[in-house]
């Protein structure tokens, strides 16, 4: 019963100590500096999976279904579309270290334009705590109920939108406020612990739960009609009346039984049908029409003990029952769904649906790489460097990390090299460690916080030291029970390990990070995020210098605040990628066990320096679209956009940008209105910019570009209603495709064979298209003696020149590519001069403004990893391009990059397959095998998953090619089957 364990902890945790059980993904910055009325300044990492990454505390639906709101204790708020569980937004209160930011409620206007949420909020600077309300529509702050108590844990509006109550921790009771103007309607302190539940029925009349025992219901003046002490639990919880307001349903933390009481004055009624039920069920909600009643949390079905369910019951509790195993952790929040069926958030992130005749899906599902359960799966190499784990519990899905070549590998042989962690030897015992508030070591109590829970252990091979991972930390006592060092943990630390030399300490925690701690003092000097996709991953050092797999840079990034009134931004690490994309300094950290010292070695190696302006300094615009809004219908292609630009570097602002399905389209013109003093540091203009669109529905994305960097594409979808003329959708495109491969260099210690045989297959693959998807096909095909660097530079001006935007652009590139002292990438023409890269190299820098600038869809494939001096012998270059495949697929270049391989992997190619491995794959794939679905297209994702799969068959697993898309592109045909 591991997982029930693990549920209750968390809510001790939250509860009884008001301490984050899982501090989500903020990474505490000592050097934060908190000022009176203000959060801190200085920007703050923290993941981004596109998911919570913490367990989802609160979740509320909007009366028209179309949109789900959810909140977490990873301090982020999320706005999904309930249709197909699309992320909309994300919005970030302000944050700090520790628990500052957690986010225990949220709910929506009845007109579904404004979230209240609420949590452990303001403490650190207002010294009390606060309400905020945020703007649906844009994520916009809008304003602060200030001066609360303590933590909020609950939040209900009043059917008609008047009124918003919250329910506080400890003794602090209840407070009613008006809507309008926020002012206090009621308050009641009477209550004598934690206020986790509150409902209003449509009279107005609310009711309450509270951990004192007891149930109240208040009149529409707030006037105590009852208060009732339930003995079927200890801690009531959820609430919630029937649709008609004559009943009550109670859920309870403590207990697995619901309760339905009389609306009019608590009596009750009557107890559903819980047997065969576990521990607590929570969340209550019924049926929009009463009929069915709902229950969930901790309980889990004896048939199913490792499966948290949701019981359904007919007849509003009387009837029948159903149970629906749904998620890994607590259920935490049940809402009701106009098709009779019900909407829930649960712990292990997940957001999912029962429909009215019980069927299950999955809305979202956790992106989060989940430790639990599997501390013997952390292995490592005796410095380290080599890591393995599983991604999930109970049915683990293996997979190797090695930080000295950044390879992520799946399923991979056995290796005795690795070892697991250390539980116990002759010298030191470690007794009750697992899910125990009070492990022993060598016969004595190790003392930790009140309600602090051991998670794993890990002894030292000297077994001298031992480390405990707990729910909140990671801690190192001497083998007499002394501690040595404690420090936060942004999760419960599911696993531990101590590797050989004693130097590191590698804890796997719940956040899905993996984090190398030095022993000596427990300063970090790595974390590894590996994405649930088991493609992305990114890794950091303490300071954010960072690498990342292609199309992974997203995952990390700075959060910055704007001032206790506004919300914050948040900046991916790629946008600072010039000053802190370092695999350099990654490679010598666990060397020198020291950044400082690593940074220093990296730089003079390469002759860099410290990046000039503070990160602060380097932050790029940010750009919202104020209108119009989104699923606007449009009739002329002619469209006005409003938007308000902030720079929270001081930077000028210094071009736009206006993409269409990702692909530029021309601004016609634009003027600055009014400034907009509203939003924090900054500062904010609001801008209005005429673009041409095409007559279709279309994403269209504005982005604005400072001397640094580009901001986040601001998005809105666009829908066509003007009448389009007919040739828009009868005119096939036109394909332009430029493709290069070389293999006899002038030097002749660097000749292949198959890059230039690679290019003319491709290139005839795609020939034969013409007629099919295309309607004229143009190729421009450079080969070995061709292939000068001043032939390659017209075929790259030809192919922008050419291209429109109702055509689709292809560049391919066979042969060697280099990386120069600096990082920089070079394709080498058959005259390169390895010397002289400057004057005979194809610098990436062209090739990016290429790509980016052409009109109509771009794709990249780059067959040339990697850089140095090892080549030939059946393999390319060594170029590490991981660098340049993220640079060209962020969203202001817009390019779809298909690479043979990334990082430090060989691209191969062989006799046997009469190409490189990857243009072997290639072609097939484009000539029908990729057609999955015989259909008779080839799209982007469909050619990407062949090309994966056929290349690890051909090469055993040697070589991942890997494609990257950005996010506002969509995917899209490149061939038909032949």
């Amino acid at each position: 019963m591991e997982i029930r364990k693990q549920s209750i902890s968390i809510l001790l945790a939250l509860v009884l100590l008001g301490l984050p059980a899982c501090s989500g993904n903020i990474l505490d910055n000592p050097a934060a500096t908190i000022v009176p009325g203000q959060p801190p300044k200085e920007p703050i990492l923290r993941i981004e999976s596109g998911m919570h990454t913490a367990p989802i505390m609160s979740l509320v639906v909007d009366s028209t279904n179309e949109y789900v709101v959810t909140g977490s204790i990873d301090k982020t708020i999320r706005v999904w579309r309930a249709s197909n569980g699309q992320l909309q937004r994300t919005i970030r209160p302000p944050i700090s270290v520790g628990r500052e930011g957690i986010i225990n409620s949220i709910v929506l206007s009845p007109d579904g334009r404004t979230i209240a949420a609420s949590g452990w909020t303001c403490e650190q600077w207002d010294n009390s705590f606060c309400i905020y309300l945020f703007e649906r529509e844009t994520g916009r702050l809008l304003r602060r109920i200030t001066n609360l108590p303590n933590a909020v844990f609950y939040l209900a509006y009043s059917p008609d939108g008047n009124m918003l109550v919250a329910t506080m921790g400890e003794q602090s009771g209840i407070r009613v406020y008006r809507a309008d103007d926020l002012s206090l309607l009621a308050e009641d302190h009477n209550y004598h612990s934690f206020s986790k539940g509150a409902a209003f029925d449509n009279k107005g009349r609310l009711a309450t739960t509270s951990w004192d025992g007891f149930v109240r219901l208040y009149d529409p003046r707030f006037k105590l009609i009852a208060k009732v002490k339930m003995s079927e639990g200890n801690q009531p919880y959820g609430i919630n009346f029937s649709p008609d307001g004559a009943k009550i349903a109670v859920g309870f933390e403590d207990s697995p039984k619901v309760v339905v009481l009389s609306g009019k004055n608590l009596s009750i009624l009557y107890t559903p049908d819980t047997s065969g039920m576990t521990w607590g069920l929570r969340s209550v909600t019924w049926s929009m029409d009463g009929d069915r009643l709902y229950a969930g949390g901790t309980s889990e079905s004896s048939r199913e003990p490792y499966a948290k369910h949701i019981r359904r019951w007919l007849n509003g509790g009387k009837g029948s029952y159903e149970d629906s195993p749904v998620a890994t952790d607590t259920i935490t929040s049940i809402k009701p769904l106009l098709d009779g069926g019900v909407i829930y958030g649960a712990a292990d992130s997940s957001i999912g649906v029962i429909d009215a005749k019980g069927s299950h899906r999955v809305l979202v599902g956790s992106l989060n790489t989940d430790y639990r359960d599997n501390w013997s799966e952390l292995l490592l190499s005796d410095d380290a460097s080599i890591v393995q784990f599983s991604y999930k519990p109970f049915n683990p899905t293996l997979a190797r990390f090695t930080i000295r070549s950044r390879v992520l590998e799946h399923n991979p042989s056995p290796d005795r090299q690795l070892a697991p962690p250390l539980t116990s030897t002759s010298q030191t015992k470690v007794l009750d460690w697992e899910n125990s508030f009070a492990p022993i070591l060598n016969g004595h109590r190790v003392q930790l916080e009140p309600y602090e829970m051991s998670r794993s252990v890990a002894l030292s091979p000297d077994s001298a030291r031992v480390v405990f991972g707990t729910e909140w930390k990671v801690r190192l006592y001497d083998r007499k029970g002394q501690l040595v060092w404690n420090i936060p943990a942004p999760g419960s630390a599911w696993a531990v390990n101590i590797v050989k030399n004693n130097r590191l300490v590698v804890v796997a925690l719940a956040d899905g990070t993996i984090r190398w701690y030095r022993l000596r003092d427990g300063q970090e000097l790595l974390a590894l995020f590996p994405h649930f996709d088991k493609r992305r991953w990114v890794l950091w050092t303490s300071s954010g210098y960072f690498d990342a797999s292609p199309g992974a840079e997203e995952l990390l990034g700075w959060q910055r605040n704007n001032g206790s009134n506004s919300e914050a931004d948040f900046f991916p690490v790629g946008k600072f990628r010039a000053a802190y994309y370092r695999p350099d300094v990654i490679e010598k950290i666990l060397d020198t066990l020291d950044e400082g010292e690593a940074i220093r070695l990296a730089n003079l190696e390469a002759g860099r320096s410290l990046p000039e302006k503070a990160l602060e300094k380097q932050l790029p615009p940010v750009v919202s679209i104020l209108s119009p809004a989104s699923n606007t219908e449009v009739s002329m292609p002619e469209v006005l956009i409003r938007v308000d630009v902030r720079s929270p570097s001081g930077e000028a602002v210094t071009d736009f940008r206006a993409l269409a399905d990702g692909r530029p389209v021309p601004i016609l013109g634009g003027k600055a209105l009014e400034s907009n003093p509203e939003h924090g540091d900054g500062g904010g203009i609001a801008r209005e910019i005429r673009i041409l669109i095409p007559e279709r529905d279309v994403e269209i994305a504005i982005i604005a570009e400072n001397r640094f960097s580009a901001s986040a594409p601001a998005t809105i979808r666009l829908r066509w209603q003007g009448i389009s003329q007919k040739a828009d959708f009868t005119i096939k495109p036109k394909l332009y495709m430029l493709a290069v491969g070389v293999s006899r260099y002038e030097n002749k210690d660097i000749r292949l064979e198959y890059a230039n045989k690679d290019a003319m297959d491709f290139a005839a693959a795609m020939r034969q298209q013409q007629g099919g998807l295309y309607r004229e096909v143009h190729i421009k095909t450079l080969i070995d003696q061709g292939a000068t660097r001043d032939e390659i530079m017209d075929g790259l001006e030809w192919i922008r020149k050419e291209t429109t935007s109702k055509d689709v652009a292809i560049i391919y590139f066979a042969g060697h590519g280099v990386n120069d002292q600096n990082g920089t990438y070079y394709f080498l023409p058959v005259n390169a001069d390895p010397e002289k890269l400057m004057r005979t190299g194809v610098i990436f820098f062209d090739i990016k403004n290429t790509l980016g600038y052409l009109a109509g869809k771009s794709i990249l494939f780059i067959d040339t990893c990697h850089s140095g001096n090892i080549m030939g012998g059946g393999r390319r270059g060594i170029a590490d391009i991981t660098g340049l495949v993220n640079e060209l697929t962020t969203a202001e270049n817009g390019v779809v990059v298909f690479a043979a391989s990334t990082g430090n992997q060989y691209s191969l190619e062989d006799q046997a397959w009469g190409n490189g491995a990857f243009t072997k794959a290639l072609v097939e794939g484009v000539k029908g095998k990729a057609d999955y679905l015989g259909h008779g297209k080839i799209s982007i994702n469909m050619l990407d998953l062949y090309i994966s799969e056929r290349v690890k068959e051909l090469t055993k697993g040697r070589q991942t090619p890997t494609t990257t898309k950005p996010q506002t592109i969509p995917d899209f045909p490149i061939a038909v089957s032949q």
